[in-house]
């Protein structure tokens, strides 16, 4: 079953960041847990569950409180950038008909998008990144912060910003000084999204394994001793796996995986559905690639204890159910997020803790 979702598709982003979230998540009523000792730990933080929400849905902190209010006990604020940075036009949220899994070979063609949202739910999601003055995110995610209930955490993520004429040097510097700006929220876990279009033509920086242990090696200058969790996408190389837990095992606490799989996104006529620069390929999220998140949970996991590693493998992709939490779990995850099952299902997060 799906809910009325608490990002409207239908409504452009700024209208879902003033007038947001929507359907149970503004209610107001919070869902009442056993009272008891939170028991998980989620890098030094102890936690009712280890599941909780992704980078992407939650815009603000009235969307983080809805988000804690529903039980979800770690939840990422949506990732910010050092500076203003504007949002792609409407639309940003489509329903992408798949048809099973969204393998790499499926996703070389073109996929019809539009505005109807059935199940089993995939959809692609184009914002590109917007971000608001730092002076004004900075005071928002203090606020998402004194939302938290015992054993929830806000986790802020954070980004670089390419720009024209820029020097690989300023464009580490840029992540750094994100990163100078998240601390002094007094958040007390940190994430730098990797996996969002950052370099211009070459790509995510998750992809440029040099380059990600550069904005690795200067974030963890920056932000001393702090819990780092690092968001990436999905690798078809093993070696570029074990090349990003080495990074991981040097520079972060945990890995974040999958964001999503990149598609051409048409409409019914053959078109590009979203409108504007470089639109044409956009990242596709929901049922459709749960199995590139639990291969790569697998493989990392796999890697891990090879290698002695004691980062942490967070889950992202496809958890649409409290069946699919379990199933990474037993994949290998310690933690799991859901951006998609949760938007269309806020009792998602009860579901789960009701089997716990």
């Amino acid at each position: 079953m799906l809910y009325i979702p608490f990002y409207d598709p239908g409504k452009s982003y700024e209208e879902n960041f003033k007038e947001g979230p929507f359907g149970i998540f503004a209610d107001g009523k919070m869902f009442r847990q056993e009272e008891s000792l939170p028991k998980y730990d989620f890098l030094g933080v102890k936690v009712n569950s280890p599941f909780g929400i992704p980078a992407g849905p939650l815009l603000n902190s009235d969307f983080c409180k809805g988000a804690f209010d529903k039980s979800f006990d770690i939840c990422v604020y949506k990732t910010v950038r050092s500076e203003i940075f504007p949002c792609h036009p409407f639309p940003n949220v489509l329903s992408i008909k798949v048809g099973g899994d969204l393998t790499y070979e499926k996703a070389q063609g073109k996929f019809v998008a539009d505005a109807n949202f059935e199940e089993p739910i995939s959809i692609t999601n184009s914002f590109g990144v917007p971000s608001r003055d730092p002076k004004i995110w900075q005071e928002d995610v203090k606020k998402a912060i004194s939302y938290t209930h015992k054993g929830q955490v806000l986790v802020l993520s954070f980004m670089g910003t390419v720009r024209e004429n820029q020097t690989v040097d300023e464009f580490v510097s840029d992540y750094a000084l994100a990163a100078r700006q998240a601390i002094e929220t007094g958040a007390k876990v940190l994430e730098t999204n990797l996996s969002c279009p950052n370099i211009g033509n070459e790509g995510l920086v998750c992809y440029n394994l040099d380059m990600t242990e550069r904005v690795c090696k200067a974030i963890r200058a920056e932000i001393g001793g702090m819990p780092l969790v690092l968001k990436v996408g999905y690798y078809k190389n093993n070696e570029d796996i074990k090349k990003l837990a080495e990074i991981a095992n040097k520079y972060a606490q945990a890995i974040s995986l999958i964001n999503t799989i990149q598609v051409e996104v048409v409409d019914k006529d053959g078109k590009p559905a979203l409108p504007g620069k470089n639109r044409l390929r956009s990242g596709v999220c929901g049922a459709s690639i749960k199995w590139a998140g639990l291969e790569m949970v697998r493989k990392l996991k796999k890697i891990r204890e090879e290698s002695g590693y004691k980062f942490t493998i967070i889950g992202v992709g496809g958890v649409m159910n409290a069946d699919d939490f379990f199933e990474y779990r037993e994949a290998g995850a310690d933690v799991v997020m859901s951006a998609t099952g949760a938007m269309w299902n806020p009792y998602l997060a009860k579901e789960i803790r009701e089997r716990l």
